[in-house]
């Protein structure tokens, strides 16, 4: 099929027959009342089918408008990127990354911020001329030889997913949330001197959490009075972040399951989140801390535990390198020496020299981007004092950050795959499967269909 035929697939059609196909060519089903055994060999995604779903999760697409007040206090320099992808993201930060595993290799999807700003405008032009095979080819980069995969053992997976996950011949789309970036940049924000949030340790009760001395009731300018409502803990905070970072994962997914349909493959979104299995599977760096400080145990409850053998290591993941480069990095130690460094390098990615509000603000939307320029102001030291204050005293006390997360995280992955048109056929009434499924082979591969 051309990209052609397929740009001209309706949205609405896309929309309203959009379904989990999960039942492909190969596969068995070996209990129950669907029990069904494929008749046909596995038949893999090529890399053209690979090319369009990848595009349609995190294709880059252009430059991000950035329409916002950008005047001191009216919080436009919250945004902390200028690109845009398929799918919408946070402060234009662009958390999440994506990999891509097959039965030949695994691959992870460069996000924009991970390419040069000189490579910028022709994956853009790649991009609007439908060239997806080719913006597949630069953007990924190859970690691991074969299929990578987790166990599919409880908890690493649940059981209605055991028998179809990872299949010969499947591709399997995976979002991994970044927190750090998106983390820190929020506090920017919320503690600059128009918000002035207060942030208290609900596990060391309720006193601030760093910041004590920026409180008003000290001299300083975080509202502290209970009165203000602007008092956080971190488990709330924490929550945000990840929530926020999690929805720009969901809609990589039902961009997925979208093009999915509008292709004729099947495809389905499923249980992925285990705190260290994917990571391990996909190569990261771990590190690890005893059970007891990842679930913030008292002192008794830990010593109790070590006593009962029950503190055990927990792993968790750091970030992935490959060759000696490093390809996801989150900002903290160890890729920081310390959490203030880490804090700069965020305010560096805006407003350091090649920064997007000053010498990379050239690569946006407006029309006269250097007099937008002179125009934003850079984010206090007073905020960045305090936002170095809180990371310092959230990685000192508990020794990773965030506390409650890791600084990356799985939920929900994606699996694509040939339709076996026989088992919907033995099973369904016809209307599960469009003409688009029933012709897949033929449009796309030129067999008669199966």
């Amino acid at each position: 099929m051309s990209t052609e035929k397929l740009a001209r697939y309706p949205l609405l059609e896309a929309l309203k027959k959009r379904r989990s196909r999960r039942f492909s060519l190969g596969m068995r089903m070996a209990k129950g009342p669907l029990q069904y055994s494929s008749r046909h060999a596995a038949f893999p995604l090529t890399e053209e089918e690979e090319a369009a779903l990848a595009f349609a999760a995190c294709g880059v697409t252009g430059y991000a408008l950035g329409d916002l007040p950008y005047a001191e206090g009216e919080g436009g320099t919250i945004m902390a990127g200028l690109l845009g992808r398929t799918v919408a993201s946070g402060d234009a930060i662009q958390a999440v990354a994506l990999v891509v595993t097959n039965d030949q290799g695994t691959y992870l999807i460069k996000r924009p911020q991970d390419f040069t700003q000189a490579e910028i405008p022709e994956l853009i032009r790649l991009a609007d001329r439908g060239e997806w095979v080719e913006l597949y080819r630069r953007s990924r980069v190859k970690i691991k030889a074969g299929r990578a995969a987790p166990s599919l053992a409880p908890m690493f997976n649940i059981n209605v997913n055991r028998w179809s996950l990872y299949a010969p011949g499947t591709t399997y789309f995976l979002p991994i949330n970044e927190l750090t970036f998106m983390y820190i940049n929020g506090l920017l924000e919320v503690f600059n001197e128009t918000t002035g949030a207060f942030i208290v340790d609900e596990r060391a009760s309720f006193r601030p959490a760093g910041i004590g001395r920026f409180a008003r009731s000290k001299g300083g300018h975080l509202k502290d009075d209970p009165k203000d409502g602007c008092i956080v803990t971190v488990q709330r905070l924490e929550l945000m972040v990840s929530e926020v970072v999690t929805i720009e994962q969901g809609m990589m997914l039902q961009n997925l399951g979208l093009m999915a349909k509008a292709m004729g493959l099947g495809g389905f979104p499923n249980f992925a989140e285990h705190d260290h299995g994917w990571f391990q599977a996909l190569g990261f760096r771990m590190g690890e801390m005893p059970a007891s400080r990842y679930l913030g145990a008292t002192r008794l409850v830990g010593s109790m535990m070590r006593l009962l053998g029950r503190d055990v290591p927990i792993p968790y993941p750091l970030g992935l390198e490959h060759d000696g480069t490093i390809l996801l990095k989150p900002y903290c130690p160890p890729y920081y020496p310390s959490m203030a460094a880490a804090v700069r390098a965020v305010v560096e990615t805006k407003f350091g020299p090649r920064g997007i509000f000053r010498g990379g603000i050239d690569n946006s939307s407006w029309r006269e981007p250097g007099a937008v320029s002179k125009e934003i102001s850079e984010i206090s030291e007073a905020a960045i004092q305090a936002t170095i204050a809180y990371c310092s005293y959230i990685y000192d006390r508990y020794g990773r950050f965030p506390v409650y997360l890791p600084p990356f995280r799985t939920v929900t992955g994606f699996q694509a795959s040939h339709l076996d048109i026989e088992f919907y056929d033995r099973f369904y009434r016809p209307e599960a499967l469009s003409e688009t499924q029933r012709e897949h082979m033929a449009n796309w591969h030129g067999q008669a269909r199966t």
